[in-house]
């Protein structure tokens, strides 16, 4: 990032034609740009704190540049915790582009990617968390994701955290305090009561560690792919979840030659719904290919729809196919309900079983609950503990639980200066996650992901 102690300045709202646009500036020469170039009907006014005032903003010319209502927000009550100033004019991609070219020959240059919230950060309004919910804030697609964010922005994830450091420093401040004495031995109670304190909280920082892929879930969303033999009905079926008709229904096995792809929303979450070609040898090259892009697409989705006919004989071809599947994440869908006479010998397969009639939309709401619980598995976002979204706060967390991992299978056989380096780590680690340690690389590279503005 650039020099902190610059005033900046850059569009707070999209640039484009609109009724309104919001310019904001923040730094020590906020305030004297509006005393120098806006003006109302008042000769001499008072610009109070986070108070809108109508008037017109003026060039260096002295010609109006647009009708306007500013807001001065003085510290440390602002975003930034510097002199805030926000300018409403009407959002012309012309108007605004005069008031920053007005604000730069006023010595204030145009912010960086996500320079705002970096000041944030550097004042001590928020922590590295906070700042990067705010991005994912703006970047949420679905009520989760959004109320996911607002949650991290609130700081209960940084909490959380703050509670496992203050833990392992008490036990580290216990253990340095006898190292000042080599003569003393640690009593037998005393070193049970520390692998008990230092357990629970291991134990405390791998649950919220295994919470990472859920958090990806909500935020960036998953895959579910359909898989089975031809004519098994997976067209029907994805028409069915989708509740439109987006792919072709046909009564001739091998319709879908290609991978099929939409998006929905389920319960929150982002669903990238993938049709695929049906599994099966053939000698046409076009359905070959077709097979080899649904292998591919499988392979990589979260979640795999095994689709059985239920009106037909169950064959040894799908048994396969299931097969070839087993270890990952899956259904098994028996599907023609409605014309299904007797019920499939499913010994081989000892995952969860959803019955639907796609034609009718029996079923349907059941398989989506399922999918649902296999992706979140029964976790509910917005209660007590937090969950992970970010790969480096994940990464992080595992570090910091391996050193303590390494401390409860070294405390009865180390010397205690020697236990006490896998403490230090372990805080090094969770204070890399809220910003506390935290290198220049980083943090730009957190920062300049953000748009211009925020």
């Amino acid at each position: 990032m650039a020099n902190n102690k610059d005033t900046i300045i850059a569009p707070a709202t999209a640039v484009g034609n609109s009724g309104i646009a919001i310019v904001r500036i923040s730094g020590e020469r906020a305030l004297s740009f509006l005393q120098t170039y806006f003006r109302n009907n008042k000769k001499h006014i008072k610009l109070d704190s986070h108070r809108l005032y109508l008037g017109r903003l003026f060039d260096v010319a002295d010609l109006v540049i647009d009708e306007v209502m500013v807001v001065y927000m003085s510290p440390p009550g602002t975003y930034t915790c510097e002199p805030v100033v926000e300018i409403h004019c009407h959002g012309s991609r012309q108007i605004v582009r005069k008031i920053l070219e007005l604000a730069q020959s006023h010595h204030i240059r145009l912010a960086q990617p996500g320079e705002f919230t970096y000041r944030a950060y550097l004042n001590g309004r928020i922590d590295l968390i906070q700042a990067e919910a705010v991005s994912r804030l703006i970047h949420s697609s679905t009520d989760l994701s959004r109320k996911s964010a607002l949650q991290q922005l609130d700081g209960l994830l940084s909490r959380q955290l703050h509670y496992f450091s203050s833990t392992v420093k008490q036990v580290l401040v216990y253990i340095e305090a006898w190292i000042d004495f080599p003569e003393e031995v640690l009593p037998e109670e005393n070193i049970q009561q520390i692998t008990d304190s230092i357990s629970h909280i291991y134990r405390q920082m791998n649950d919220l560690a295994s919470t990472y892929k859920k958090g990806q879930y909500v935020h960036s969303g998953a895959t579910v792919a359909l898989a089975g033999l031809p004519n098994a009905g997976k067209s029907s079926l994805m028409n069915a979840l989708l509740q439109q008709e987006r792919s072709i229904v046909s009564s001739i096995p091998g319709t879908t030659r290609d991978t099929i792809e939409q998006s929905f929303q389920l319960e929150g979450i982002e669903i990238r719904l993938v049709d695929t070609a049906g599994l099966r040898s053939s000698d046409d090259f076009v359905e070959q290919e077709g097979v080899r892009r649904a292998k591919a697409a499988l392979s990589h989705a979260d979640v795999v729809l095994l689709v059985l006919d239920g009106s037909v004989t169950l064959s040894d071809q799908f048994a396969d196919i299931v097969s070839s599947y087993r270890g990952t994440t899956s259904v098994l869908i028996i599907n023609k309900t409605d014309i299904m006479s007797h019920e499939p010998d499913l010994r081989f397969y000892d995952g969860p079983v959803v019955r639907v009639s796609a034609k009718h939309g029996d079923g349907i709401s059941e398989l989506k609950d399922k999918i649902v619980s296999l992706l979140l598995q029964d976790y509910l976002p917005g209660a007590e503990p937090s969950y992970l979204t970010e790969q480096r706060h994940y990464e992080a967390l595992v570090a910091a639980t391996s050193h303590l991992d390494n401390f409860l299978g070294n405390i009865n056989d180390v010397e205690l200066d020697l236990l006490s380096i896998d403490l230090r780590d372990c805080l090094q680690s969770l204070a890399s996650i809220t910003g506390e340690v935290s290198s220049e690389a980083v943090l730009d590279e957190i920062f300049s992901s953000f748009c211009i503005g925020k």
